[in-house]
């Protein structure tokens, strides 16, 4: 496979089947400081890497959310949002199983469930964003506004420095 060849996922397929403009960006897979390695070995900003991440508040409701590579969630300001007493990241089985990606692949596009995905609202004032594409090496670059027609998609503010 060439280097801007993108491998076919549910994410890709998703993309095409809705007429979304994106550009492969395959790197090679580092497990530790996922977004920032990505970042470095694509030579862009790790602000607009992307992470998806799997969360609950109620085991059995799972959602996404979408934040910058270089911030984390403030777990508290998102649980007062949703008005709830905590929510935490699923562990990597559950987080696999409900997508149907492997941690460190996953994408919001394509999940195996559909799921309430909460993004960051500053993702959208980027140009472009580089979002994983369903498969550990392998990020999508996108207009971020695509997001609003493709996911169920809420935005908060609940960024933190990383």
């Amino acid at each position: 496979m060439g280097r801007d060849e993108a491998p076919v996922t549910p994410a890709t397929r998703l993309l095409r089947a809705k007429g979304v403009p994106f550009a492969p960006r395959l790197y090679p897979f580092q497990a530790r400081d996922v977004a920032r390695h990505a970042a470095q070995a694509l030579g862009v900003e790790e602000h607009a890497v992307i992470k998806t991440l799997v969360m609950a508040a109620d085991p059995r409701r799972p959602f996404l959310v979408l934040m910058h590579g270089d911030c984390e969630v403030s777990t508290k300001a998102l649980a007062r949002l949703l008005d709830v007493k905590a929510v935490a990241p699923l562990s990597r089985e559950e987080a696999e199983r409900v997508t149907g990606y492997q941690v460190g692949g996953i994408s919001p596009l394509g999940a195996r469930r559909p799921m309430t995905v909460y993004a960051e609202s500053t993702i959208f004032e980027l140009p472009a964003i580089y979002l994983n594409g369903g498969r550990r090496g392998f990020l999508v670059a996108l207009d971020p506004a695509a997001l609003r027609t493709l996911l169920p998609l809420v935005e908060v503010r609940v960024a933190q420095a990383g």
